[in-house]
């Protein structure tokens, strides 16, 4: 029997709901159950996709090819389940689906409502290929009390009277701000955020209060009495010194106790906890440090980069050693000496992007990189930067450049208009829609035998997951080769580059997909792994 649990937010946003839920999902797993994770976005947008990363952050890219919300990176990281497409649905995708069947006649003539036709539509998602999960766990986005939520909360609110109180539960996250003038935690936003909830049916049987200190006993009594839930079902949710924490965390709180006491569930003996304790420890008690320079378009926004941060955390953690990012806006780079900013760092990585803005700024710092021997990982639009440069200043194409800045005079990196997928040609025009039209999803690489690549994966063929449009043009393979420049990583049929490499460079290598998606902390992606320990034996030699 499948249980549901719909975990919703309120008082402020960022409150965490992502991360709880994965904490959460981790959890039941470690007492042996199989779990999946959900979110639901009330945004009008059909995905995030099209969505600028300093205003929504990362677009998390599924093996299916789904564009997704960064929470669905943190349920992958603490669970180890692969999301799909399944796994995430927008306002903006209701409506167009619910539209397409008005359009079709599917409502044989009836006049198409939000009840029950949308929200029937999201309780279909909700609930749709489900397998044999002990728990599906269904983050809502956004806060209680938001207009667009409604819909959503009305559907979750439908759910459990069908599914039933065996079937179903409801998690609520609120806040705890602590007033200095006053001396004391705040309980009256969250009353009004149940009262919230309460009005549109909904009472939670969980709460779950973000504070950045212990919350006393007095005030965990007056929240459950006003919030008519039991006091041991109101749970601290404290800030912690890194993520890794937050299972071992919320397991002393009884988290994990409530949630199986609710649904009848054995819950007596102690869950195994012994890898998140194990990363935790690696964390908190590394052996030595290292300096990454991540140089970007999107850091006014660090959770544009969300899951590229935690591969590098990962990358420490397999080599015992505490990551210390350095966070630079690739445009300076278009004006100051890169000397000044990266002297002295132990490795270089420049991220994936979009457009002709700083563009420069990273070709620069490929170059820095390469010229100074500095470990260097290119990663997609980092990675055709650094071919770029390369045919620059090493193959004597020094009108080189990329289609996506316009019209170009040497097209080293151009617009993709078909490949293979599967067995089907999938084909684009540069005048198509931007949404969803991306190489998307997980693609194979063929590694040359002998290449840095081929050892660091240990194997001949890998699976990768793309998003971008544009590819850096095979024509060009043979002589940036005989400047030196290794293409180490090609598509099965040898027409797409998927990975550039340095030979007798301490460590350079660019990727065409982003390897940061399918990094763990307790299975680290090899790249980061290996970028890591060569910016370990960097800075012994600094």
């Amino acid at each position: 029997m499948t249980r549901f649990i719909f975990i919703t937010g309120g008082v402020v946003s960022s409150l965490g709901k992502g991360l709880a839920s994965a904490a959460l999902g981790a959890l039941l797993q470690s007492r042996g159950y199989r779990v999946r994770l959900r979110k639901l976005d009330p945004y009008l947008n059909v995905d995030p996709g099209t969505m600028s990363p300093t205003q929504h952050g990362e677009v998390f890219v599924t093996d299916d090819g789904a564009e997704t919300d960064l929470d669905l990176g943190h349920y992958e990281r603490f669970t180890g389940v692969a999301a799909r497409r399944g796994d995430n649905v927008t306002t903006g995708r209701i409506y167009s689906d619910v539209i397409a069947r008005e359009r079709r006649g599917d409502y044989l003539g009836k006049t198409v409502q939000v009840i029950p036709h949308v929200t029937d539509a999201i309780k279909a998602f909700a609930t749709a290929d489900v397998e044999d999960e002990d728990f599906v766990l269904c983050e809502i986005g956004g806060t209680v009390g938001d207009i667009e939520s409604l819909p959503f909360l009305e559907a979750i609110r439908q759910l459990r009277n069908e599914l039933g109180s065996a079937r179903a539960m409801i998690i609520h996250l609120t806040l705890l701000p602590y007033i200095p003038s006053a001396g004391e935690l705040k309980t009256k936003p969250t009353q009004h955020s149940v009262k919230e909830l309460l009005s549109v049916g909904i009472q939670p049987d969980v709460l779950m209060c973000r504070s950045d200190r212990p919350i006393p006993e007095a005030e965990r009594a007056k929240i459950a009495l006003f919030c008519n839930v039991r006091a041991e079902a109101v749970i601290p949710a404290l800030d912690v010194d890194t993520i890794y924490q937050v299972p071992v965390s919320y397991h002393a709180q009884g988290l994990d106790v409530q949630v199986c006491r609710y649904f009848n569930l054995p819950h007596d003996e102690e869950p195994d906890l012994s890898r998140w304790l194990n990363i935790v420890e690696r964390v908190r008690n590394p052996e030595g440090e290292v300096t990454i320079a991540v140089v970007g378009k999107y850091t006014s926004l660090i959770d544009s980069y969300k899951s590229l941060a935690e591969a590098l955390v990962h990358g420490g953690i397999a080599n015992n050693v505490k990551v210390r990012l350095t966070w630079i806006d690739s445009q300076i780079f278009e004006r100051e000496d890169t000397v000044h900013h990266l002297e002295g760092v132990h490795g270089i990585l420049v991220p994936g992007g979009f457009g002709e803005r700083g563009s420069e700024g990273m070709i620069n710092a490929a170059r820095f990189a390469r010229e100074r021997d500095v470990p260097y990982l290119g990663i997609c639009f980092g990675m055709q930067m650094a071919v770029i440069e390369f045919a620059r200043h090493k193959a004597g194409l020094e009108k080189a450049g990329s289609s996506e800045f316009g019209s170009q005079e040497a097209p080293l990196v151009g617009l993709m208009t078909e490949w293979t997928k599967g067995n089907e040609r999938v084909e684009r025009t540069a005048c198509g829609d931007l949404g969803g039209t991306m190489r998307l999803g997980a693609y194979p690489c063929q590694l040359i035998p002998g290449s840095r690549v081929r050892e660091i994966y240990g194997t001949e063929m890998i699976s990768e997951r793309h998003r971008h449009r544009y590819e850096v043009n095979i024509d060009y393979k043979e002589r940036l080769e005989a400047a030196g420049l290794l293409f180490s990583g090609l598509s099965p049929d040898g027409v797409l580059p998927e990975i550039v490499e340095i030979p007798g460079h301490s460590w350079f290598v660019g990727v065409q997909f982003h390897p940061e998606l399918r990094s763990k902390p307790f299975d680290p992606h090899p790249l980061f792994t290996s970028f890591v320990q060569a910016a370990v034996a960097k800075s012994r030699l600094v």
